[in-house]
C-alpha cells in the first residue's frame, strides 16, 4: 500500500493494467488527461490485436487524438504504469504531450530515464515534463507477478 493515495489517473491506469493481465497481456495501462478529465485510455493489446504497436500508451494516445479530433495532444498529460519504451516515448513527443507520469522504472526497455533517453536527444522536437515512481511499487508488483506465473 502506498504511503499516500495515488492520483485518480494512476489508479485508473493500474485498473487498466489489471484488465490487460486478465486478458493475457503484459499488465500495463495508460490514460490521457486533459483539463482534469480522462479523454483516452488504453491497456496493452499486442496479442489480442496482433499489433506490435498496441502498447498501452499508443492505444491511449490514439483514443485521445480521436476524442479531440487532433493528433496534437497539447495541454494533455499521460499517466502510464511503466516507463515508456522508445516507440512510445517518440509518440509522446510527436503528440506534444505536456506531462508524462509513470509508475515503475524500466532499466531494460525504458527510454525516458534509461536506455536511449529519447527526450534528452537533440533530435527530439518536444520534451514533456516527466515524473516517475508514481505507484511504482504496485506497477512493478503486477509485472513481477505476471512474469513469475509464466516461468
Amino acid at each position: 500500500m502506498p504511503a499516500f493515495p495515488l492520483p485518480d489517473p494512476m489508479r485508473r491506469a493500474l485498473d487498466l493494467a489489471r484488465a490487460a493481465e486478465a486478458a493475457g497481456e503484459v499488465p500495463i495501462g495508460a490514460v490521457v488527461v486533459k483539463d482534469g478529465r480522462i479523454i483516452g485510455e488504453g491497456e496493452n493489446r499486442n496479442r489480442r490485436d496482433n499489433d506490435p504497436t498496441a502498447h498501452a500508451e499508443m492505444v491511449a494516445i490514439r483514443a485521445a487524438a480521436a476524442a479531440l479530433g487532433d493528433f496534437r495532444l497539447t495541454g494533455c498529460d499521460l499517466w502510464v504504469t511503466l516507463e515508456p519504451c522508445p516507440m512510445c516515448a517518440g509518440a509522446i513527443s510527436h503528440a506534444r504531450i505536456e506531462r508524462l507520469y509513470y509508475g515503475a522504472a524500466d532499466p531494460k526497455g525504458g527510454a525516458v530515464e534509461h536506455g536511449s533517453r529519447i527526450f534528452a536527444q537533440p533530435e527530439c522536437l518536444h520534451r514533456p515534463e516527466h515524473y516517475g515512481d508514481i505507484g511504482a511499487e504496485e506497477s512493478a508488483g503486477l509485472l513481477r507477478g505476471f512474469f513469475a506465473a509464466r516461468r
